[in-house]
């Protein structure tokens, strides 16, 4: 096998778990088409262990998050691979233009789309690309609510406060 070969191997798809203020990430990488692509951001506790980024698709991931982290104003930069039904990448979409320090509810989302709320949390709820399609952005009309998954509520709610706080949205 040849070192070019070697490399498409190796980069062909990549976990690794990176430190987060409020716990940690794992960020999956793999080959698309010829093209190395960001396929999955995923929130973990910080009980999980880090595992250091092997590619430079995910080394470039670890260093835009931490470019976020230092400032909530920052634009991600980063091949992703397509993903979603139609309805979700409409509701992503349009998350990705809620400007910083800002929400909205599930229900302004859902008619603004021509949805319903409950699908547009649906939507958030499979996304692969948090931070980067700011699902924390979008909240009930009676509090934060969302991000409440069914293997660790308490973790998602923390870190959906965390980031609105970074923001300044609460």
């Amino acid at each position: 096998m040849t070192l070019a070969k070697k490399q498409v191997a190796s980069d062909s798809a990549q976990y690794c778990v990176i430190a987060a203020p409020f716990g940690r990430l794992g960020i999956l990488t793999e080959l698309v088409d010829g093209s190395l692509m960001l396929s999955k951001i995923e929130y973990l506790p910080i009980s999980t262990a880090l595992v250091s980024p092997r590619n430079q698709l995910a080394k470039e991931v670890e260093k835009q998050l931490k470019a976020y982290f230092q400032n909530p104003h920052y634009q991600f930069d980063l091949p992703m691979k397509p993903a979603g039904t139609e309805h979700q990448q409409r509701v992503w979409k349009n998350i990705q233009m809620i400007p910083v320090g800002k929400t909205k509810t599930y229900g302004e989302i859902a008619s603004k789309i021509k949805s319903g709320p409950r699908a547009v949390g649906t939507a958030c709820g499979a996304n692969p690309y948090p931070l980067i399609a700011p699902c924390h952005r979008v909240v009930s009309a009676q509090g934060i609510g969302g991000f409440m998954k069914e293997n660790a509520p308490g973790l998602y709610r923390q870190i959906k406060m965390w980031l609105l706080q970074h923001e300044g949205a609460l």
